[in-house]
């Protein structure tokens, strides 16, 4: 006898195995939503900042994340190119 997990086999699951399954897919679900709405408003983007001058600029002093985000609105203020306001 074939004792594979078919498709018959998995509905004879306990309860609480599909319960964690699927409390675990919608946790996957969550995470993947916060993880798409952080890089739109740009929570990566400090940290990328600090990389690529490590990388390509390892003489230059590295800003605090405080200092990136005034120079970055700063930036903004003075070249507003991409805003609808």
């Amino acid at each position: 006898m074939n004792t594979s997990a078919t498709g018959a086999d998995r509905s004879a699951r306990p309860a609480g195995t599909r319960l964690r399954a699927t409390a675990r897919a919608c946790g996957d679900g969550v995470r993947a939503g916060i993880w798409w709405f952080n890089s739109i408003l740009g929570g990566q983007d400090y940290q990328r900042y600090v990389q690529h001058l490590r990388r390509r600029h390892p003489e230059c002093p590295i800003p605090t994340e405080r200092e990136y985000w005034r120079q970055r609105h700063a930036e903004a203020d003075r070249n507003p190119a991409n805003r609808c306001c």
